[in-house]
């Protein structure tokens, strides 16, 4: 196990901390500050790993047990008809956080976010992802954790 560097903002950032809107001993769930569609979140495991062949057996089976229970919450919410999953792993494939995190993002007919399904069409779009203010971010936290 490789313990929590202090330069990974999945681990020591007080902001994700602050806007956790579910947590387990294995994961943590939260949303992202640069979403591309609203309800944009991540997956990721409290253990600090990069890939997902060093999660543990049990920490995987935690990340799919939130999906579904995520799934409802963010259909609720945002009136999500279906959801994209993307799963970057290493510097080539778009890790831009070198710790293993799932993005779910809820979709529905236009909500302007992805429209073609190229991962670095969709995910890495310059300019198009503005930074969100954490009060609209604790506002997702809030509605999300209702919902659960």
């Amino acid at each position: 196990m490789r313990g929590m560097p202090k330069d990974c903002s999945f681990c020591s950032s007080q902001e994700i901390k602050d806007r956790t809107i579910t947590k387990t001993d294995l994961v943590r769930v939260f949303p992202t500050n640069i979403p591309i569609v609203p309800g944009h979140i991540l997956i990721t495991s409290i253990r600090h790993v990069q890939t997902i062949n060093e999660l543990t057996i049990e920490e995987r089976e935690a990340i799919f047990a939130l999906i579904a229970t995520l799934r409802t919450a963010l259909q609720k919410i945002f009136g999500a008809e279906g959801f994209n999953f993307a799963w970057n792993e290493g510097e080539l494939a778009g890790q831009s956080i070198p710790h293993v995190h799932l993005h779910m993002l809820p979709r529905k007919p236009g909500d302007g976010g992805i429209t073609k399904y190229e991962p670095r069409d969709f995910l890495y779009r310059p300019g198009s992802r503005e930074v969100s203010p954490e009060a609209e971010l604790a506002d997702v936290v809030s509605l999300i954790q209702k919902a659960l």
